[in-house]
């Protein structure tokens, strides 16, 4: 399965975030993450530093665009093939970099195409 690395993740387990590190590995999808609180979910270590994963194929967001900002050139050093914006992650400001570097994304919701198998 291709890798997937969750941008804002979160220990709550009512977070969005959090429920998509959980379908993402019952779905058998290896999975790395990124948060400001270190712990583990799922069995995915959340990291509060930015490492150089390797062979990222997906980033899928959880952090508002104010937020998003800082992790840009991040993002887009890891050379994913997609970035899906997740509702209430929208920012046409990245998209715009993103398509710049060939980079693809989508507004779309993690937890809904995992369900409708359409990952």
């Amino acid at each position: 399965m291709k890798k997937t690395l969750v941008m804002g993740a979160s220990l709550n387990p009512s977070r969005y975030s959090n429920l998509a590190i959980v379908r993402l590995v019952d779905a058998s999808h290896k999975v790395v993450a990124f948060g400001l609180k270190e712990g583990e979910v799922n069995g995915v270590n959340i990291d509060t530093e930015l490492e150089q994963y390797d062979n990222i194929n997906t980033v899928t967001m959880y952090l508002s665009a104010q937020h998003q900002k800082e992790y840009y050139a991040y993002i887009m050093s890891l050379n994913p093939k997609r970035v899906i914006f997740n509702p209430g992650t929208e920012n046409p400001e990245f998209y715009k970099l993103l398509s710049e570097k060939s980079i693809q994304f989508e507004e779309s919701c993690t937890l809904v195409l995992l369900s409708t198998n359409q990952y």
